[in-house]
């Protein structure tokens, strides 16, 4: 058994990178719903992107090292990716992406809805799940960076600050 020279083995780390950077922009790009309600089609896609782009980040080396060289780029690659998220606000925007109104005020704000691929359907039973039957009992329903869908009824709302409604009202007039 030979094993891989210096220059095979930076040319592994370079092509597990270049595919590390790829899938996470494929991943971006594909929603925040995606990432965090997987259906059984989410996760067979997830298995065969893995296994197609095996053989991108390795070439012809099947060796143990190079397989090692490539998990350890790909691990070191999210512990940078983690670290500058968590110092650069900008970048973390850029890589996490940002929460999204889809409901304000009881109603629903279609064209987000849209944007994120988020169903009636979807919105309605995470609105159940939180005890709100309908949307119009909702003061805000937010679709998180996680995939999950918060909400905020208005009797969550503290009583003592200036309500929901109040401050819609107030902005209008401005």
């Amino acid at each position: 058994m030979v094993s891989p020279s210096a220059h095979v083995l930076v040319e592994i780390a370079f092509r597990t990178g270049v595919i590390y950077l790829l899938v996470l922009i494929g991943i971006r790009i594909s929603g925040k719903r995606e990432v965090g309600q997987m259906t059984p089609f989410d996760l067979v896609l997830l298995l065969l992107l893995s296994n197609s782009v095996q053989n991108a980040m390795t070439g012809p080396d099947t060796s143990l090292i190079g397989g090692a060289v490539a998990a350890a780029t790909l691990l070191i690659l999210n512990y940078l990716v983690a670290e500058v998220s968590g110092g650069n606000r900008r970048f973390r925007k850029f890589i996490q992406g940002q929460p999204s109104l889809l409901v304000h005020d009881g109603e629903v704000i279609e064209a987000h809805m849209a944007k994120e691929h988020v169903t009636m359907d979807e919105l309605q039973r995470s609105l159940r799940e939180h005890g709100v039957s309908t949307y119009k009992e909702a003061a805000l329903a937010v679709l998180e960076v996680d995939g999950s869908i918060s909400v905020l009824k208005y009797d969550d709302i503290e009583p003592s600050a200036s309500t929901h409604l109040n401050r819609r009202r107030f902005l209008k007039k401005q």
